[in-house]
């Protein structure tokens, strides 16, 4: 694979930066949606701070918000105007505040949001992220609103800086966009065509992210798996989750999203034969009947999408497999949803995200006839949840007895204080509470703990294998942990503690640097 890397993108020093006593404005970024959002609104707060802007320490009193916003589902604009129209309200009492709108949403609804909540400062779209710390500036100093849309990409987001919220664990964007017309969907028409990264630049970050105490990494793409269609390599993603086996610290890999249609072999075959390959596979069925899978136009059916999971079982027997499943598509008959219970039931889903289907102006299925009731599709969407709900509980019920590596992450887990656990994912992603031995230091985040499953919920594993008669319990200090430390010392103000990698202190990256001397 070629190493060669693309520029970093610079983003200059910004005078609406500053207050008018020089001091740094804060802000605060909300990001709402999917995992390429989060990985977007790193590059946001990297570029932000990049600009010359701080990161507000209370949320609530931050001179910057901007709300990254999704369109995928209905409710994600119900959330978006909800928000703005309590910002509203602040903003009227804070001199100086701007807000800023950016993401899916945005590049679609574009002027509409500014005429809908005319207090909104900034729009932008997915293809120009980079830009605003410029209209933030350009808004302040012409007082008045600033949208920009552009209709292709400007720059490749992952050159943009970068301000990771956490130590352990790092998004890449191997691609954005996607060339698929899934009936249902908005995202082709709001994040362009496909369009692929070199594989040196993923190298190059991957590697970067190592470096800065990382030992997980997600790559991203719409459709990971057509990665190297742009470039002509059609088993490009294959070849690219192999390199990540080669780089020296990285214990994690995982991906998401794959299409059915696309994955091949060679891609089952990199993940059983690369050892830091993760044993979790995200594979959206959408629908289990075929004529639904017609009418949404992906280019699968379920015989095919059972295939798939058996041959990724053969070669991963404990990996988990999560999918994504759209209830009451128009027309949708109650036989097509029976199949789609039939196909569940087969595939044993460890975890499914349901969704009811909500008309997305500008998609074909919007204009299809045969829309279900809500009443329908709520009473289908409540059996499917309490199928997956059981098959979810027995597939964790069958983790009892086995010896799991949790990576102890921070928040996790909402009741750790009352139970006196800490939590974290096991490396087939599932949700890990575990508890400590009497008196025990605690792991930081970023480190492993080496536990026994000792009893199962449908959405999580107990793991108090560490107060068991018979104690199974360790922990192995890692280099994510130094750099948690460090992070922490940072944010404190004191010397972080001695690292035993010996990695050099946090900054905010650029997404692209140079590769580091070997």
């Amino acid at each position: 694979m070629s190493l060669a890397i693309a520029d970093p993108t610079e983003i200059a020093p910004s005078p609406a930066a500053l207050r008018p006593d020089g001091t740094p404005r804060s802000y605060t970024v909300r990001t709402l949606g999917c995992q390429m959002n989060v990985h977007d609104s790193e590059r946001l707060s990297g570029s932000l701070e990049a600009a010359g802007y701080v990161a507000a320490e209370d949320a609530d009193a931050a001179d910057v918000v901007v709300i990254n916003t999704c369109a995928v589902r209905e409710n994600a604009a119900k959330k978006l105007y909800g928000s703005l129209g309590t910002l509203a309200g602040v903003k009227r009492q804070r001199e100086g505040m701007q807000i800023a709108v950016g993401g899916c949403l945005a590049q679609k609804d574009q002027g509409e949001i500014v005429a809908k909540a005319p207090w909104v400062d900034v729009v932008f779209g997915t293809h120009n992220m980079g830009s605003l710390p410029v209209l933030l500036e350009r808004a302040r100093h012409n007082a008045e609103a600033q949208i920009e849309i552009l209709e292709s990409l400007e720059v490749f987001p992952s050159t943009l800086p970068t301000k990771r919220d956490s130590a352990s664990s790092g998004w890449v964007s191997i691609s954005v966009g996607c060339n698929n017309t899934c009936t249902f969907c908005i995202v082709p028409s709001l994040r362009g065509k496909e369009k692929d990264r070199r594989p040196g630049d993923i190298l190059a970050e991957v590697r970067a992210l190592v470096d800065d105490g990382a030992i997980e990494v997600t790559l991203l793409g719409q459709n990971v798996n057509t990665y190297g269609v742009e470039f002509g390599d059609r088993q490009a993603f294959g070849k690219l989750l192999r390199a990540m086996g080669e780089i020296e610290g990285l214990e994690r890999v995982r991906f998401t999203s794959p299409h059915p249609a696309a994955f091949t072999d060679d891609v089952i075959a990199a993940m059983a034969e690369t050892p830091n390959a993760m044993p979790q596979l995200h594979m959206p069925l959408q629908s289990g009947s075929d004529a639904v899978l017609k009418a949404m136009r992906r280019s699968y059916r379920s015989k095919r999408f059972l295939g798939i999971l058996d041959a990724v079982r053969a070669r991963i027997p404990h990996a988990a497999i999560t999918t994504d499943i759209i209830v009451g598509f128009p027309g949708e008959t109650e036989e097509d949803f029976q199949e789609t219970l039939r196909v569940v039931e087969a595939s044993r889903f460890s975890s499914a995200f349901t969704f009811q289907y909500s008309i997305r102006p500008g998609t074909p299925a919007a204009e299809m006839p045969d829309q279900l009731p809500k009443a329908v599709v709520q009473e289908r969407y409540e059996r499917l949840l309490a199928l997956q709900e059981r098959i979810s509980h027995e597939e964790n019920l069958a983790q009892i007895g086995r010896t799991l590596e949790v990576l102890v992450a921070v928040g996790e887990g909402k009741k750790d204080a009352a139970t006196r656990r800490l939590s974290g994912r096991a490396e087939d992603n599932r949700l890990v509470h575990f508890a400590l031995p009497e008196g025990a230091e605690e792991p930081r985040p970023g480190d492993v703990v080496t536990v026994e499953v000792t009893s199962a919920a449908p959405h999580f594993l107990i793991a108090d294998s560490a107060v068991a008669a018979t104690p199974r319990y360790a922990v192995r200090r890692t280099r994510a942990g130094d750099a948690w430390d460090r992070r922490q010392a940072e944010s404190c103000g004191v010397p972080a503690p001695a690292a035993a990698s010996g990695s050099a202190p946090r900054v905010v990256s650029l997404g692209l640097p140079a590769l580091r001397t070997r």
